[in-house]
């Protein structure tokens, strides 16, 4: 029996695969403050670390969607997980924050191929119905890694400073290479492929000139967005503004996590019984009145630790229902374009984090007030979004 007719063993090594990005910021959250201390740069200088490494996240996936399109995933996904290696090495042996800079972009850059092909063997190994349900359980599997991501790292840095995170995604990259090079094949027939690689870009175009591809390019990104909002701006908020130790944070931050398994088993049993649709409206209006809740507090100044976190709870909680939702209805409007259709809706996805990262950055004063300004707008984005996904 081959590794593919194996599915729940096949939806856990590809949740692993996701899990590339989420894990190499979450892990390290909790040392941003020591890095910029041992490194001696600024805070706004390591809160670009996260940022850079969305915006290379997102150009990856620009490459790789389309380009497994036309040469298959086997080989892609290979090679950027060894790229991903290399970078995790110069991370832990960065001297300076320029050097970490780099090397967090070239991580991504390699990171990029785990996240995007994963879901688009999803698409070429189960059949639309199943799609949905299969993306919100390798979400909850995913979830899990993330949930003791910051946890693990808080630990990792009390046992030998910050540098060690790195040599643990090493390790975890390391182990993913072996799996993916000794029991998956290759999930893209030749007949299915493309006839060139400048068609597999060229389809980037049709989809975007689709009022209802970009609907849920649209949606799953800003609610993306408005969560990367708050882990860029979360660790100074809660550890600096309200006091909080880093391993308090750490359990703060895994609550959101299981709020977002929580609602993406949720969607795996109701998805077929009520249709994406539907779900998707769901997920619109939680983020957009969680949003709107969390800017009012925060502008107003009430509340405390405790109104911010409910509202970050509820808020990030449906991001993974819109974005699986989103994304299997995406790719079943480009079935021949699945790896393109996936790349631009990840990539965008990374892209609008990229931008509310850099954002809430700017604006940061050392209160809470711009993570909940950035989470706010983006929560009435996904609403419009939503709205827009339903055009015929």
């Amino acid at each position: 029996m081959s590794f593919v007719d194996k599915p729940r063993r096949l939806i856990v090594l590809l949740a692993a695969l996701v899990a590339f990005g989420p894990l190499s910021i979450d892990m390290y959250l909790p040392s941003l403050p020591l890095i910029a201390s041992d490194l001696g740069a600024s805070e706004r200088q390591v809160q670009l670390s996260i940022g850079l490494f969305l915006a290379g996240f997102s150009l990856g996936m620009l490459f790789y969607g389309p380009l497994s399109d036309r040469y298959g995933r086997r080989r892609l996904l290979l090679g950027g997980i060894c790229l991903y290696l290399l970078a995790s090495l110069g991370c832990a042996l960065a001297a300076t924050a320029e050097q970490l800079l780099v090397w967090r972009l070239l991580q991504a850059l390699g990171g990029a191929s785990a996240s995007v092909l994963a879901r688009v063997i999803v698409r070429d190994l189960f059949p639309l119905d199943d799609a949905a349900r299969v993306l919100s359980l390798m979400q909850q599997v995913t979830m899990i890694a993330t949930l003791l991501a910051p946890l693990i790292g808080s630990y990792l840095i009390m046992f030998d400073g910050w540098r060690v995170i790195f040599v643990f995604l090493l390790g975890f990259a390391a182990l993913c290479l072996v799996l993916v090079a000794r029991r998956v094949p290759e999930t893209h027939p030749l007949d299915a492929r493309g006839s060139s690689a400048f068609a597999a870009f060229r389809a980037y175009g049709e989809i975007a000139r689709q009022p209802r591809a970009l609907g849920y390019i649209l949606c799953m990104g800003l609610a993306f967005g408005g969560m990367f909002a708050f882990i860029t701006a979360s660790p100074f908020v809660y550890i600096q503004y309200f006091g909080i130790s880093p391993q308090q944070y750490a359990w703060l931050f895994g609550l959101n996590i299981a709020g977002i398994m929580s609602m993406s088993f949720a969607n795996a049993r109701l998805v077929g019984r009520l249709g994406a649709q539907r779900m998707l409206g769901l997920g619109a209006g939680v983020a957009v009145l969680s949003g709107l809740a969390l800017l009012a507090f925060t502008a107003l100044g009430v509340g405390g630790l405790t109104a911010l976190a409910l509202c970050v709870l509820l808020y990030v909680s449906v991001t993974g229902m819109l974005g699986a939702n989103c994304l299997a209805c995406l790719m079943a409007i480009f079935p021949r374009q699945a790896g393109a259709a996936a790349g631009l809706a990840v990539a965008s996805q990374f892209a609008v984090g990229t931008f509310c990262s850099a954002l809430v950055g700017a604006l940061y004063d050392g209160t809470p007030w711009p993570m909940g300004l950035v989470v706010g707008l983006a929560g009435v984005g996904v609403l419009l979004a939503y709205r827009l996904s339903r055009l015929d």
